[in-house]
């Protein structure tokens, strides 16, 4: 009894130490700012730690998986263009066969909204994938809310 005892123990603890070590190497932020009464941009920033990157949102077919930006309608603004982002590095990368945009340390992305309403929240999510010289992340949802006064 004492060693199936000592078994579950051990058991847990490895368990709760492989869930500890989920690496996560990109951390967001959100802001806004009010352009005037009818107009706002939202910034979305990610910071990369060393050694890691996220990829474009204009990668090729059969590339990696791109940064994605989804923002569900609302009724209190509507997105002014697309999420437009800064001049990525390029790299070729042998494993896709092409060149392929990327972000190191970090980046912020900005969304032109049109507001129908003085104050609201803007919702949005984005995906994206974190790689390093030896290994990419699975695909990661980032679930944000910007209240833009």
């Amino acid at each position: 009894m004492k060693k199936l005892t000592l078994l579950i123990a051990v058991l847990f603890f490895a368990i709760s130490g492989a869930v500890a070590q989920i690496h996560d190497p990109v951390k967001w932020t959100v802001a806004s700012k009010k352009l005037n009464d009818k107009e706002a941009v939202i910034f979305i920033k990610a910071t990369i730690q060393d050694g890691w990157h996220i990829y474009s949102q204009n990668v090729g077919e059969n590339g990696p998986i791109p940064t994605s930006f989804t923002f569900p309608a609302s009724k209190d603004y509507t997105l002014n263009g697309k999420t437009a982002e800064p001049k990525a590095a390029t790299k070729y990368e042998e494993v896709f066969k092409m060149n392929v945009g990327y972000f190191k340390k970090e980046v912020i992305f900005q969304q032109k909204v049109k507001l129908n309403k003085g104050a609201t929240t803007v919702k949005g999510s984005v995906e994206y994938q974190a790689c390093d010289k030896t290994q990419c992340l699975p695909p990661t949802d980032y679930a944000f809310s910007v209240v833009i006064k």
